[in-house]
């Protein structure tokens, strides 16, 4: 946790820090982008400083003089935020992370909130501030593509299900499914993700009629992508679902999570090619089997 220009306090997943170090000297960029501050020399590698409260709205970063620098590593890719205060680290359940309310000002800006000592914790989309800041392609690769099989996947009208509390991240995975020719159903977390599965099974509804694949972030508020896994596993209704984790989180630790949990497939966000891959494999299993 740490505090931007007030005494609002602010998150990001502690899994996603290498460290945190008092601001060094900067070298500015050259027709970089304006929340862009410059570049710092961390451990013989350059990295992108990010001013972070300029990039959500609230204004530049002022006080210099008692800044610090997040170092962190989303989509395989490392750059630093500028940040005021570090508060702490806390470790708690993702049952106590809710989704942020509708219409606050910056809402678009977080993936969820919780309260700690009476005080509310505002959780950053971190996704959308990159975004914004570097354009993402959901173009896939010809040589990637195959058209055949994306013009079967539209004439069956397949459909896969995504569980994502970052709205950056789905509005990438419905751009490049499309050129799939697949339609991307989504809800905000995991638990929503629980209900609907559970609703179609209540209706008589087949999970396969439905959808081909579920699409799981890791880390969303109410119920994460690994305790999801683990609830479908367990419902025999459900086992066979084909489920991929998609996740902004990175390394070993991953790895061996998807294998506890009994994922099909692991995705580090945000490559076009790849999450094209994954789904072209799935759904030539699909066609081969009917």
């Amino acid at each position: 946790m740490f505090r931007l220009r007030g005494r609002q306090l602010f998150a990001i997943n502690v899994f996603k820090v290498q460290e945190v170090v008092k601001l060094p000297p900067l070298r500015g960029v050259p027709h970089s982008h304006p929340h862009v501050k410059g570049v710092a020399h961390l451990r013989g590698q350059t990295v992108p400083v990010i001013d972070l409260s300029a990039a959500i709205g609230a204004g530049a970063l002022t006080d210099t003089e008692n800044a610090n620098l997040i170092v962190a590593e989303y989509n395989r890719s490392v750059q630093a935020f500028l940040i005021g205060a570090v508060d702490r680290i806390i470790n708690l359940n993702w049952e106590l992370i809710l989704p942020p309310p509708k219409g606050t000002g910056r809402s678009h800006f977080l993936t969820a909130i919780t309260r700690l000592d009476d005080q509310l914790v505002e959780i950053l989309d971190v996704e959308r501030v990159l975004a914004d800041i570097i354009p993402y392609n959901t173009q896939v690769s010809d040589q990637v593509l195959d058209a055949d099989l994306a013009a079967e996947a539209k004439k069956r009208k397949l459909k896969v299900l995504m569980a994502d509390d970052s709205p950056t991240a789905v509005r990438q995975v419905q751009a490049t499914l499309q050129n799939l020719g697949i339609e991307v159903l989504y809800v905000q977390d995991g638990l929503q993700a629980l209900k609907q599965l559970q609703q179609w099974i209540r209706e008589g509804r087949k999970i396969d009629d439905e959808i081909f694949m579920l699409i799981t972030d890791a880390e969303m508020p109410e119920m994460d992508g690994y305790r999801l896994t683990a609830e479908v596993r367990k419902d025999p209704a459900l086992k066979n679902l084909y489920v991929v984790l998609h996740t902004s989180l990175s390394g070993s630790f991953n790895k061996a999570m998807v294998e506890k949990v009994g994922c099909d497939d692991f995705l580090s966000k945000f490559q076009p090619d790849e999450l094209a891959k994954v789904v072209q494999k799935r759904l030539r299993q699909i066609i081969t089997k009917t």
